[in-house]
């Protein structure tokens, strides 16, 4: 089947199976190797991208689904020379080891920040509840997502 969408806003036309996951879409076909897959189950959110604007696990999803749909992936967050503000806090707030649940937070943080520009720690957590992460025991994560929410709210540093 043929589908049609926005992706870090190109857009994209590909021939697609009905049964092709997004995770393997991304990764496989548009070389957009930042969307990760671990548990393949929905469980651990590594394979997070936003959808409309929402989070979205892309290893639940179907290709079809993506039908006139705008998605962004961690490689269309920031454009080519600036960082956008929550992955600056997480860079400076060293709330990445090996990095790879660290695509799925940040994009999770853009959804939680855009609908709780002003989360509290406990706001935080909860709404990053669907992202696991083995190494860094998530305080320096919570520091950045409140770093980006106070640059954000103060100066859109963007």
């Amino acid at each position: 089947m043929n589908i049609s969408f926005r992706l870090n806003g190109e857009k994209v036309e590909i021939d697609v199976r009905p049964d092709r996951r997004v995770v393997d879409l991304l990764r496989e076909d548009f070389g957009l190797t930042g969307t990760k897959e671990s548990c393949g189950a929905g469980d651990c959110g590594a394979c997070t991208i936003l959808v409309d604007g929402e989070s979205r696990l892309s290893c639940l999803m179907l290709a079809a689904q993506l039908q006139e749909r705008e998605i962004v992936t961690i490689e269309g967050l920031s454009d080519e020379e600036t960082l956008h503000p929550i992955q600056s806090a997480f860079v400076e707030r060293g709330a990445v080891q090996c990095g790879f649940c660290v695509p799925g937070m940040i994009l999770a943080s853009v959804d939680l920040l855009k609908r709780n520009p002003t989360p509290t720690r406990h706001d935080i957590r909860e709404g990053l509840s669907g992202n696991l992460c083995r190494c860094t025991g998530y305080h320096k994560i919570v520091d950045a997502v409140e770093d980006a929410a106070a640059c954000l709210k103060d100066d859109p540093c963007r």
